[in-house]
């Protein structure tokens, strides 16, 4: 019995999933309404989404790619952002690092559900300067550091007992070292934007989508359809 109602309980979500839809009602994006640049625009929506009391809203999907092609994502955390790009840290011996030392592009999104809002990076990559991480790294938290020394990130471990073994095995090591350096395989990407895209929600589902692109020329602001 229990196999046949987890059955009926897909079936019934799958029946439910076409009638499932939100209406937007978004106030209008305009062209005169953006910022001078990508960077102030991008800070200025992240900054009301921090005041709406969105859960960390610095929270940002990551697209990569590996070597053939084939398309992975996973949500990272931004931790810096200014006119050269958006940083996020990592392994550097992760799937995701192995995609972008391959292919040196990413994008990412920012999805705000509650203010109907999204906003797509789309870019070349870059690793951070091992100063800029080593200031970053300064501000983790020592449990954060003793994990990001422990986890063979992306790699297959046996077990959780793995990983509780390699943390006190790290913990034992730095014991009575007050600053935990930065391990050799840990540090950050920059994407480097070409297209920035601020999509608002609006109803009938004819969003707004406004970006900003990287030209010879400088920056320049389209319009595209939803």
């Amino acid at each position: 019995m229990a196999e046949l109602g987890n059955a009926t309980g897909s079936i019934d979500a799958a029946v439910r999933l076409p009638a499932m839809r939100v209406a937007y009602d978004g106030e209008a994006l305009e062209e005169s309404d953006l910022a001078q640049s990508w960077v102030e625009q991008l800070q200025a929506w992240l900054d009301e989404a921090l005041a709406h009391g969105l859960a960390e809203p610095n929270a940002m999907v990551l697209a990569t790619a590996d070597a053939d092609g084939r398309p992975s994502s996973r949500t990272v955390l931004c931790k810096g952002l200014d006119e050269r790009g958006i940083v996020f840290y990592t392994n550097y011996t992760s799937a995701k690092s192995h995609d972008l030392t391959v292919t040196r592009y990413a994008s990412v999104t920012f999805p705000w559900y509650p203010l109907q809002r999204q906003v797509h990076v789309r870019g070349e990559v870059e690793k951070v300067d091992p100063a800029e991480t080593a200031a970053y790294w300064a501000t983790r938290p020592r449990g954060s550091q003793l994990g990001a020394w422990a986890s063979p990130q992306s790699k297959v471990v046996d077990g959780r007992r793995d990983l509780d073994t390699a943390l006190n095995a790290i913990e034992r090591r730095f014991r009575d070292v007050e600053r935990i350096p930065v391990p050799p395989h840990w540090g950050g990407w920059r994407v480097r934007p070409e297209i920035v895209e601020f999509w608002q929600g609006r109803q009938d589902r004819l969003h707004d989508r406004l970006r900003y692109v990287c030209t010879e020329d400088g920056w320049s602001i389209q319009r595209i359809a939803p």
